[in-house]
């Protein structure tokens, strides 16, 4: 389903028109979708309800309370990486034991504070820091459920920022070192030795790199029980990627055939934890057109929003279509335009050269496909307040995080006594 539609000529989520969410809220602000949400989510429930198999979200995608409590409600658990995450889930109404800690360098403190939670396991990406949770968790009195992160060095075809599987990267355990350390673990006081995790990248669009990753999953673990440990859970990582520009993506009936060919048969319990492919759709990026500048050789549109608010285009040359919130009409031009925001950085551009109908000052556009790592990585850089966050259901919408005044975020700073 698509919750973004033209209806009328102007564009709608869901039943609200966006035209009344920015005069009553705002712009810049993220605008998300509770249907979209949901039908993603049951999507990959439906799809691997034959298995044994537990979704875990993802909230770095979106840490939003209200996008995790929604995710929560319907059955799904929290993958995290830091103990801000752990709260953030925990608040939201999702059980220290459906929580997940992945994460390349969890600290001490964040260790203790997880175990004394009760999380579900541990992650874990290296034989130091298995040591340092096995001390961590004996200083407690306790044993930490934990399986380790394998590096399979597959290359995940995705961009090389987001690539997380081969062995140049810093994820996990290269893979002909995991018996080892697997029987290390095994022998640990303080540590639970349950299975094996795997994380080869996000925004996958070929169901082979996957693939490859399970099948060696597999192959370890019938050479870890062979000499006699025990596996008994899988994570399998992140879901599937989404399709930003119209691109050919996987199916999770492909996904899930993928996994039943290849891990299917070891009679563990499975985990997958998806986060942009549940929320990235679900969202868009409102922004009312400043102006319009006839440079030399280009047009510039000078949109309210910037990369302090979506930083994507400027951090990985990410793609996001562009609408006008009035459709044009069939018949309009089309000309090509720079999409750009006010901040003070040549970075802070959104398109390049991208064909759009005629824009004027005041204008409404919406970047879509901005429900993942949009909000949940902006900052307030030229001190421009975080840009609020709004949820709808149906014809109803409401304000899931207001924008930040002024005074609140400077009133953030101490200025030293001797000023």
């Amino acid at each position: 389903m698509n919750p973004f539609h033209h209806r009328n000529g102007e564009l709608y989520a869901e039943n609200v028109p966006l035209r009344r969410i920015a005069e009553e809220v705002g712009t810049p602000c993220y605008v998300y979708s509770t249907a979209a949400i949901t039908e993603r989510y049951e999507r990959y429930a439906k799809s691997l309800s034959g298995l044994n198999a537990r979704i875990y979200y993802s909230v770095k995608a979106n840490s939003s309370q209200a996008v995790i409590a929604t995710l929560g409600k319907l059955g799904a658990g929290a993958d995290i990486v830091s103990v801000g995450e752990m709260y953030r889930a925990l608040k939201a109404g999702i059980a220290a034991k459906d929580i997940v800690f992945a994460g390349v360098g969890k600290t001490s403190d964040e260790m203790v504070a997880a175990l004394k939670a009760g999380i579900h396991q541990f992650n874990v990406e290296s034989r130091g820091e298995l040591r340092t949770l096995n001390e961590v968790a004996l200083s407690l009195g306790k044993r930490a459920p934990t399986v380790l992160r394998i590096n399979p060095d597959v290359d995940a075809k995705t961009h090389a920022k987001i690539s997380t599987g081969k062995s140049e990267n810093k994820f996990g355990i290269d893979i002909a070192h995991a018996p080892e350390i697997y029987a290390e673990a095994a022998k640990l006081p303080g540590i639970e030795i349950i299975g094996l995790a795997c994380h080869i990248g996000s925004q996958l669009l070929d169901i082979a790199p996957y693939r490859a990753a399970f099948g060696k999953l597999a192959e370890l673990t019938r050479q870890l029980r062979g000499a006699g440990l025990t596996v008994s859970r899988i994570d399998l990582g992140g879901g599937i990627g989404v399709s930003y520009r119209g691109e050919k993506t996987i199916s999770t009936d492909d996904y899930t055939n993928a996994v039943m060919e290849t891990v299917g048969n070891l009679g563990v319990q499975l985990e997958i934890e998806p986060g942009r492919s549940i929320v990235a759709e679900a969202g868009l990026l409102l922004a009312q057109v400043i102006n319009v500048k006839e440079g030399v050789s280009r047009k510039f549109v000078i949109v309210d929003a910037a990369m302090n608010d979506l930083i994507r285009p400027a951090l990985y040359d990410a793609y996001h279509e562009i609408l006008p919130l009035k459709a044009p009409d069939i018949d309009a031009p089309v000309e090509r335009v720079d999409v750009v925001g006010p901040i003070c950085e040549s970075g802070d551009l959104f398109a390049e050269q991208r064909p759009l109908p005629p824009l004027s000052p005041n204008d409404l556009v919406a970047f879509c496909t901005a429900g993942a790592y949009g909000a949940v990585m902006a900052s307030t850089y030229n001190t421009r307040p975080l840009a609020p966050e709004v949820m709808v259901k149906g014809g109803d919408f409401q304000v899931i995080r207001p924008r930040l005044s002024y005074d609140t975020l400077i009133g953030q700073d101490v200025v030293p006594s001797w000023l």
